[in-house]
C-alpha cells in the first residue's frame, strides 16, 4: 500500500515514516500544501493520505476540499494539533475519512490506517484471502494453504496489491510506483524479480503475465469457474 504523508514537521514526519515502514507501506513525504495538491491531482496511485492541516503554501482543509471537488476519493486521515470540536467538524465536513489529534499513539495511528484502507476496499476484515493465500496486514503474516511463508518487504507489498485487487491488470510502471517511493532507487527489472520470487514461493500460476502490459492475479485460475 502506498501512503502520502503530508507533514511539515521534519522530525515528526521522519518518525511516522519510520513507524510505518515495518507495516510494509511505501510512504512518500511532502511538507507543503500546494505540493500535496499537485501530487493528488496527478496520476500517482496513493492508497491513502495522512494529512496535517497547518501546512505552508496551502492549508490542509483547502487541500482536502480541492481534492474532493475533483472527485478524488482517496481515503484521508487528518493528523493535526487542532483539537477543537469546530476543527474536527470542519475537517470531516471537508471530506476527511478520519481525524486524529496530536500527540498520538503510533499503534492507534496504524490501527486507524488499517481500518481506513479496509473500509475503502469494502472489506469487513483486514485479512486478504484469495486462492488459498491468506495475508494479514496487522500481523505482517502470509500463508498458503495454512503453511506460513516468509516474504521480503517488497514481496509482501506487491502481493498485498495483487490480493487487494484480484482481476486487475497492473502495468509495470504502476506496480513500481506502488512498491517504491519517490526517493528510492529502482532496478530496471525489479518488478520482474519480485514477481518471479512470489511465483516460486507460492505457485507458478499465481501471477499471470499480460504480454506488453504487465501482470494480473486472476480471481480463479484460468479455465476454472468460481
Amino acid at each position: 500500500m502506498r501512503i502520502l504523508l503530508v507533514e511539515d514537521d521534519p522530525s515528526l514526519a521522519a518518525g511516522i515514516r519510520l513507524a510505518l515502514k515495518p507495516e510494509h507501506y511505501t510512504v512518500d513525504l511532502l511538507a507543503d500544501g500546494r505540493q500535496a495538491l499537485a501530487a493528488l491531482k496527478g496520476n500517482e496511485p496513493f492508497d491513502a493520505v495522512i494529512l496535517d492541516l497547518g501546512l505552508p503554501g496551502l492549508d490542509g482543509i483547502q487541500v482536502l476540499e480541492a481534492v474532493r471537488q475533483r472527485g478524488n476519493r482517496v481515503p484521508v486521515l487528518v493528523l493535526t494539533a487542532r483539537d477543537g470540536i469546530d476543527d474536527r467538524i470542519a475537517g470531516l465536513d471537508a471530506g476527511a475519512d478520519d481525524y486524529m489529534v496530536k500527540p498520538f499513539q503510533v499503534d492507534e495511528l496504524k490501527a486507524r490506517l488499517r481500518a481506513l484502507l479496509r473500509r475503502s476496499q469494502g472489506q469487513a476484515s483486514s485479512v486478504l484471502e484469495v486462492r488459498g493465500i491468506s495475508l494479514d496486514p496487522a500481523t505482517h503474516s502470509v500463508s498458503y494453504r495454512e503453511t506460513p511463508l516468509t516474504l521480503s518487504r517488497r514481496e509482501f507489498a506487491l502481493l498485498q496489491e495483487f490480493l487487494s485487487h484480484p482481476g486487475r491488470v497492473f502495468t509495470r510502471d504502476t506496480l513500481t510506483r506502488l512498491v517504491y517511493g519517490w526517493d528510492e532507487e529502482v532496478e530496471s527489472n525489479a518488478i520482474e524479480v519480485h514477481v518471479h520470487h512470489l511465483r516460486r514461493k507460492l505457485f507458478p500460476e499465481l501471477i499471470r503475465t499480460v504480454r506488453g502490459i504487465g501482470y494480473v492475479m486472476d480471481k480463479t485460475p484460468q479455465g476454472e469457474t468460481p
